[in-house]
């Protein structure tokens, strides 16, 4: 009993060296686990945007963690699978790899992962149908490698299949729980090196193309009609960011080519500049960029010129870009504004490498760039031959000018703050008088838009103008022909006022129909761009009263306006207005209840005004001819 009691305590000693042991190498592994991460992510941190040397590092790790023989990472663009890192393997097989680019067949690691398995795990791959059947990679891996067991992982990010890490070990010994989590591991830590290299090199890619086109902007700014510097800058900075290594730029006067500028290859430059001044007018070979592109086609990408089936193989160009230029991929953007072609810039490669969708866009982005350069100089050209004819055209009319300067500037002056009629009027009685501080009993319109803040605070600024330009366009001729005064223009907002610098028999009756008008043509506006998602409204207010009136400003820049309580009382009823209403004074309502349809809207609480004041609103037309300028809107009583 003793001896067996002794025998157990030794059993016993036993297992607690056993577990030690276990416990030893586990925290060991872990401890190797964690150092090898921490090594792969130093490495991608110190090597921001380069993923070779991360690549290699991930794969020495899994390598070594798990006791494989050999091993390769793989990335995937999509199309086609790319060697990025390999460590360990045979000199037969990888003579092999270099003279036999992988075809992954059915079956194999690779094509399984397309097909969406994480993990593709080969216990004998010798025993494998792929082998079976003598598929040529998995017969190298083998036969020349000694490949036998293997474990493929691929590289996914958000669904998308980047590569893949493969190990191999040279007998047959599957790899175990742990070592297949732990090249998920390596194969995250990839992901993430990947991803990380696509930001940076995104984020380099905008700042060269952001610091180009800003280049290119500054000599545009710098030679004012100069086209030369800036379609070589363009063009320089075109073939460096589009990775191309010839380029050149050709204008058109509408008849002919003429070469503007080339970079990267003189003897094709040379032979382009005769071939197209051998020719007058230039008739492009069909078929070719310059062809298509005169045609109306504005881009033209060749992925390989040799296998152009649009282009003669007898062509002088299609023979010239191959023997001359060595060229094979080709992209030709059209520089054209409102239709019309101006030139054309054309990018080389030579080899077959077809251009990106972001290069091509950037291409694009330099044309419109050299349309803005061409379309700078033809403005400076036009101006300064005008300046030229002007200039001619006063020599010869001096006399002529000096005896209507003063009137032709009285006229200008007045025509600022005047309806033309006025203006004229004033002129030809050749009294200004009328123009000096006095008081008077007017009417006043204010309008502006519901919404305009919203808009401005959403919308472009190049949006907004074009929204004013229309705007002012289509309100502004109404007060002219109702003979109101303009006293501004102020962003949305127009003041009207009527009776004064000449007094009319019905002010408040005009500005009432002017307002309708203007409610009318604006409604039409805002409809279109309702359409355009953009909420806007259009109210007015008008008051009658007295105040006083007279020029200001100074000699070079003066204005007519008005002052007074009456204003006030316009602009508030304007800022109470909603879409579509116009609110008018009881004094005004008085004066035009038998010709308009008014709405009694009771005592408004405005603001900046201590008192309620009775509102009404001139009611909208059920037809829509009844608001018309030119007719008398039907009453239908007052306070209705």
């Amino acid at each position: 009993d003793k001896e067996i009691a002794l025998l157990q305590n030794f059993a016993a000693q036993a297992v607690i060296a056993m577990q030690n042991a276990r416990l030893i190498t586990e925290t060991r592994e872990a401890l190797e686990q964690q150092t090898a991460t921490a090594e792969v992510l130093g490495v991608i941190n110190s090597s921001p945007g380069d993923l070779a040397p991360v690549f290699d590092a991930i794969l020495e790790r899994a390598m070594r963690l798990c006791e494989a023989a050999f091993g390769h990472l793989d990335t995937y663009d999509g199309n086609s699978f790319h060697t990025a890192a390999i460590r360990g393997v045979p000199a037969a097989y990888a003579e092999y790899r270099r003279n036999n680019p992988p075809i992954y067949g059915p079956g194999t690691g690779p094509a399984r992962m397309l097909a969406g398995e994480r993990i593709v795990h080969h216990l004998d791959m010798m025993e494998e149908e792929a082998y079976r059947r003598g598929e040529p990679n998995r017969r190298a891996l083998v036969d020349l490698g000694g490949a036998r067991s293997a474990i493929n992982m691929a590289l996914v990010k958000d669904g998308t299949f980047l590569g893949f890490i493969t190990l191999f070990r040279r007998e047959v010994r599957p790899f175990t729980d742990k070592q297949i989590a732990l090249v998920e591991n390596f194969a995250a830590q990839a992901v993430i090196a990947i991803e990380n290299a696509r930001l940076i090199n995104e984020t380099r890619e905008a700042l060269d193309q952001q610091t180009a086109t800003a280049e290119v902007l500054g000599v545009i700014n710098s030679s004012p009609g100069d086209l030369a510097p800036v379609f070589d800058v363009l063009l320089e900075r075109a073939t460096r960011l589009c990775e191309a290594s010839f380029g050149y730029l050709l204008t058109y006067d509408g008849e002919r080519l003429h070469p503007a500028a080339d970079r990267g290859h003189p003897s094709f430059a040379a032979w382009i500049r005769a071939h197209i001044q051998a020719q007058n007018p230039h008739k492009p070979e069909p078929g070719t960029s310059n062809a298509r592109l005169l045609a109306g086609e504005d881009v033209v990408h060749i992925p390989d010129i040799t296998d152009d089936a649009g282009v003669s193989e007898n062509s002088l160009v299609r023979r010239a870009l191959i023997e001359i230029g060595g060229f094979r991929t080709i992209l030709s953007i059209a520089l054209r504004r409102e239709g019309s072609l101006l030139g054309i810039i054309h990018i080389y490669r030579q080899e077959v490498r077809p251009f990106t969708d972001k290069q091509i866009a950037l291409l694009q982005n330099f044309a419109a760039q050299a349309v803005i350069a061409m379309e700078n100089a033809r403005l400076l050209a036009e101006l300064r031959q005008r300046t030229d004819e002007v200039a001619e055209l006063n020599r010869g009319l001096e006399a002529r000018v000096a005896e209507q300067v003063d009137e032709l500037g009285r006229v200008g002056r007045l025509k600022r703050f005047l309806a033309p009629q006025l203006a004229e009027l004033i002129v030809s009685q050749g009294d200004e008088k009328i123009l000096e501080s006095h008081r008077r009993e007017i009417v006043v319109v204010f309008c502006d838009l519901r919404g305009y803040t919203a808009f401005t605070e959403t919308a472009e600024p190049e949006e907004v103008l074009d929204f004013l330009r229309e705007y002012h366009g289509a309100l502004g001729p109404l007060v002219a022909q109702f003979e109101g005064t303009l006293d501004q223009f102020s962003g949305d907002g127009i003041m009207v006022f009527f009776n004064d610098p000449v007094p009319i028999p019905d002010p408040a009756e005009r500005a009432v129909k002017m307002a309708v008008a203007m409610r009318e043509v604006a409604g039409a506006l805002i409809a279109a761009w309702r359409r355009r998602g953009r909420e806007l409204g259009f109210g007015a207010g008008i008051a009658q009263g007295y105040a006083t009136l007279g020029q200001i400003g100074f000699s070079e820049r003066s204005g007519y306006t008005a002052i007074g309580t009456v204003c006030n009382l316009a602009s508030r009823l304007c800022a109470d207005a909603k879409d579509g209403q116009i609110l008018i004074s009881s004094r005004v309502a008085r004066a035009v209840e038998a010709v308009a349809r008014l709405e009694d809207l009771g005592n408004l609480e405005l603001k900046g005004l201590r008192r309620p004041v009775a509102a009404f609103n001139v009611v909208q037309s059920a037809s829509p001819t009844e608001a018309r300028p030119n007719l008398t809107i039907v009453a239908s009583g007052p306070g209705t």
